[in-house]
């Protein structure tokens, strides 16, 4: 169970080293890779989607707490239930890693450090970073889990 923590320590630790990264090689400008994606520092104040990020401050302790019970919540069942199942293991490490590496950012900065731009054209989706991108696929991974188990559990009766 606990080498499971592997993953979610080195999703954290490459989420911070490319933030730092980030924040001193594109406060300049940001980077042309492709004709879909650029590389632009971003700092986001609210959540995913640029949620809340026009409150009035009071948000980064509200997301804060959030950051630290999915945090708890993920620990509390990996001890209780870790070892029935690697990909929900996995999966349960990449969000951990995420949501440590943006709770990470906020508690330190206030906000969360974004560069990654991926657009079509002048449609430009919302900056994210390497956390968003580990938790987005560790919740696609829990659906894939899940739908697996469903589809397991109704082949059966």
């Amino acid at each position: 169970m606990f080498g499971y923590l592997l993953i979610a320590a080195a999703v954290f630790a490459l989420d911070q080293w490319s933030k730092v990264w980030a924040v001193h090689a594109l406060a300049q400008a940001p980077v042309h890779l492709t004709g879909f994606l650029n590389l632009a520092l971003v700092y986001n104040h609210g959540a995913a989607f640029g949620f809340l990020s026009n409150a009035d401050g009071w948000q980064n302790a509200f997301f804060i707490a959030v950051a630290v019970a999915i945090v708890g919540a993920i620990i509390a069942f990996l001890i209780r239930d870790g070892r029935r199942d690697r990909l929900t293991a996995m999966a349960l490490m990449l969000i951990l890693g995420g949501a440590l590496g943006n709770l990470t950012d906020r508690v330190r900065l206030g906000e969360v450090v974004d560069f990654i731009d991926f657009h079509i054209g002048a449609w430009h989706w919302y900056t994210f970073n390497l956390a968003d991108s580990a938790i987005t696929i560790g919740a696609l991974l829990l659906g894939v889990d899940a739908w697996r188990g469903w589809r397991n559990t109704a082949g059966k009766g």
